[in-house]
């Protein structure tokens, strides 16, 4: 228990760093390190990898929590963007924590691949985008947050592999992007983590410490390091060039996208 509370503490760490400089919740690397470690101490086969998606939604809440208070204080935050994402994310994201036992897995992560390998050229060619799009067509943020939340609860994300690309193709400065997808992964998470919670009331075979479909000893760990760096990655969201950030975030995506295919 001693040795998985500490490898929780420094994925935290890692995690908070990218939440904060990306505007990911950290999942993309959560998740995967969660699922090998669930397995290395025989946790049930059966449940390893919704318990890994669970508990990384729910290591978001503090997360994004302490970088929107960073981004916030320095003025990065697009509130009027953020309240037409928010409804649609939130309903989005309980719908896709209630789907998650349901779906094909493997076919919607083809389609994830393939999307996140357009979104990594796009930035790292310095694409841009449709001004006309910008300036119309407001109604489009709250049908997207309905898709963004689906697909953030079913990966275990905190959206800003989606949230992030969508924002700077209508011509969102990427600072702004990157504080916009921090607020939204904090309704992606609080709907998500509900709803695993009460999915995995009812099983009886889970780990001990679970709560529903969390992991609360992973949980603990991860959000007492992740809380302390997210601050850092914001900070340097705010300090590097809008060009360099853009390929940065491109690096990651295929990084994202390479853990995919590897996986399946």
């Amino acid at each position: 228990m001693l040795e998985l509370f500490l490898f929780t503490m420094l994925l935290g760490a890692i995690s908070g760093i990218l939440a904060g400089l990306f505007g990911l919740g950290g999942g993309a690397i959560i998740v995967p390190a969660l699922v090998w470690l669930f397995s290395i101490h025989h946790f049930p086969a059966e449940y390893i990898m919704i318990l890994a998606i669970a508990t990384s939604l729910a290591t978001i809440i503090p997360t994004s929590i302490s970088t929107l208070l960073m981004h916030h204080k320095l003025g990065n935050i697009l509130w009027d963007r953020v309240f037409r994402l928010i409804p649609g994310i939130f309903f989005g994201a309980g719908v896709g924590a209630m789907t998650a036992n349901y779906i094909d897995a493997k076919l919607l992560k083809w389609f994830f691949i393939a999307y996140l390998i357009y979104v990594g050229f796009r930035m790292a060619l310095q694409v841009r985008g449709n001004t006309h799009f910008k300036k119309s067509k407001n109604w489009i943020d709250y049908l997207v947050g309905n898709g963004i939340g689906v697909l953030s609860a079913l990966l275990g994300i905190g959206g800003g592999t989606l949230t992030v690309p969508y924002l700077v193709a209508r011509q969102i400065p990427m600072k702004n992007a990157v504080a916009v997808s921090s607020v939204c992964g904090l309704p992606i998470a609080l709907s998500g983590t509900v709803v695993y919670a009460l999915l995995g009331r009812n099983e009886s075979i889970l780990p001990e410490w679970s709560f529903g479909y969390i992991y609360l000893p992973a949980l603990c760990g991860i959000t007492l390091c992740s809380v302390l760096t997210a601050p850092i990655g914001a900070k340097l969201a705010n300090k590097l060039p809008a060009k360099q950030l853009k390929r940065f975030f491109s690096i990651v995506i295929f990084l994202i996208a390479i853990k995919m295919i590897i996986s399946l």
